[in-house]
C-alpha cells in the first residue's frame, strides 16, 4: 500500500513550521554532546587522570547505547506519544551532559550512558518523525535533518576551545550542551497539543532481514561510516596536535570534518534517488576517504585543512547515502523502519570498538601510523559493503 500523500500539518501553515523547527532543534543537539570531548582530549586527561583507553569510553559507550536502546524504541513508541518521547529523550540529553562535567568517574560514565540512551532514542524516532509529519517532502527533510546533525557535531567542536579559553575551563562548552537541550522542548510542548496520530509503530516486516545478504550490506555500511567518523572526531584533534599543530588549530581542523560534510550531506540523497544504482557515488566516498586518511599518516601537519575537508565530504555523503539506502532499498514504511532499526542497532555496536581500537593503538605503539593504517582498511571494507548495498533493487528481490 503507498504512503499517504497527505500531511498532518497540510493547509496549517503554523504547525508545518513548528514541526520542521522541532525536528531540526532536535537534530541538532544528536552529536555535539558526544564529539565535544574531542578537542578537550588533554585538558580533560590532564584534569581527571584519563589515559587514552579510559577516554575512549566517553565516545564508545554512547555507542554501545545506541545499538542497544535503538531496538527498544519501537515499543516505547506504542506507549507514549512521539512528541512525548523527543521531550523526554531531551531532558536526558541535559541530565547526562551535566553528569559527565564532574570529577567522578563513575558518575561520567553513567552520565555518558545515559546521554548515549536518549539520543539513540531520538536517532530512531526522528527519522519516523519525519516520514509521517512530512510524506510530501521526506528527501528534502531527510537532506536537511542529516545537515542540521553535521553542523550541531560541527558547531560541538569547533566551538569546544574558545569557550574552554574564554571561561579558562574545559567544563564550559560542555555545559553549553547541557543547556541547549531544554530550550529546544518548546516548540514540541506545541506539537503535543496538535500531534496527529500519523505515525505508526512498526509492524512485523515481510522479509527476514537477518537473513538477507543486502540487509547485511546496508548494516555494515552503515556500522563502518559511524565507525570511521567517531573515531576520527575524537581522535583528529590529537593526532595533529601531535604533529605540531596548536589545539586551537587542530579544533578548525577537526571541526571542518563535520562542516565539510554539511553540503555532501544535502546533496548526495538527492542524487541518489535519481538513480537507480548507486554504486559510483559509494566509489567516490572511498577515494576522497582514502585520501584524507593517506595525507594524515604522510602529511598530517602541512595541509591538515584539506585532509580535513576530504575526511568530511566523505563521511558527510557516507552517512547521508545509509540514511537514504533504508528506502530506496525497501518495499514499503514497515520494511523501512525495520531495516533502520536493524542498521542502527547492529551498525552503532560495531562502531562502539572504533575510538577504543584506535586509542589501545595509540597508546601500544606510541605512534597514530597504525591507527591511522587501520581506519584505511575499514574504509576500504566499508566500500566493499557499499558496493553490495548500492546495487540497484530492494531486499525483497532475488
Amino acid at each position: 500500500m503507498s504512503e499517504p500523500f497527505k500531511g498532518p500539518f497540510d493547509g496549517r501553515p503554523l504547525a508545518f513550521a513548528i514541526a520542521i523547527t522541532a525536528i531540526l532543534l532536535t537534530a541538532a543537539n544528536l552529536r555535539g554532546g558526544i564529539v565535544v570531548v574531542g578537542p578537550l582530549v588533554e585538558d580533560i586527561r590532564a584534569s581527571l587522570g584519563f589515559n587514552a583507553s579510559q577516554f575512549s569510553m566517553l565516545t564508545t559507550l554512547p555507542l554501545i547505547c545506541f545499538g542497544v536502546v535503538s531496538s527498544l524504541v519501537p515499543m516505547l513508541a506504542r506507549r507514549l506519544e512521539p512528541p512525548q518521547l523527543v521531550i523526554i529523550g531531551l531532558l536526558l540529553i541535559s541530565g547526562g551532559a551535566l553528569m559527565r562535567i564532574t570529577s567522578a568517574f563513575p558518575l561520567i560514565l553513567a552520565g555518558t550512558l545515559l546521554l548515549g540512551a536518549a539520543i539513540a532514542l531520538l536517532n530512531v524516532l526522528i527519522p519516523g518523525l519525519v516520514k509521517g509529519y512530512f510524506p510530501r517532502h521526506p528527501g528534502v527533510m531527510t537532506g536537511l535533518y542529516t545537515v542540521t546533525l553535521g553542523m550541531g557535531a560541527g558547531l560541538g567542536v569547533y566551538l569546544a576551545v574558545p569557550l574552554r579559553d574564554m571561561f579558562d575551563n574545559w567544563r564550559a562548552p560542555m555545559m553549553l550542551w547541557a543547556i541547549l537541550p531544554p530550550l529546544c522542548i518548546l516548540p514540541w510542548l506545541y506539537l503535543l497539543r496538535v500531534h496527529s496520530r500519523t505515525y505508526r509503530p512498526p509492524q512485523t516486516a515481510q522479509v527476514s532481514l537477518w537473513r538477507n545478504g543486502r540487509a547485511w550490506a546496508i548494516t555494515g555500511f552503515m556500522g563502518l561510516q559511524s565507525t570511521s567518523f567517531y573515531s576520527v572526531i575524537t581522535w583528529l584533534p590529537n593526532m595533529l596536535i601531535d604533529s605540531g599543530l596548536s589545539d586551537a588549530h587542530a579544533g578548525v581542523a577537526a571541526a571542518l570534518v563535520n562542516l565539510a560534510g554539511i553540503p555532501a550531506s544535502l546533496v548526495t540523497p538527492l542524487l541518489a534517488t535519481r538513480l537507480r544504482d548507486q554504486r559510483a557515488l559509494v566509489l567516490i566516498i572511498a577515494l576522497l576517504g582514502v585520501a584524507g586518511l593517506t595525507g594524515l599518516i604522510l602529511a598530517p601537519s602541512q595541509a591538515p585543512l584539506l585532509w580535513s575537508c576530504l575526511i568530511g565530504v566523505s563521511g558527510g555523503a557516507a552517512l547521508s547515502l545509509a540514511l537514504t539506502l533504508f528506502a530506496l532499498r525497501t518495499d514499503s514504511t514497515t520494511q523501512a523502519v525495520a531495516l533502520s532499526a536493524m542498521a542502527q542497532s547492529v551498525g552503532y555496536l560495531i562502531a562502539a570498538a572504533g575510538p577504543l581500537l584506535i586509542g589501545t593503538l595509540n597508546d601500544l605503539s606510541g605512534s597514530w601510523f597504525y591507527a591511522i593504517a587501520l581506519l584505511i582498511v575499514l574504509q576500504c571494507i566499508q566500500c566493499l559493503m557499499g558496493l553490495m548495498a548500492g546495487k540497484a533493487g530492494t531486499i525483497g528481490q532475488a
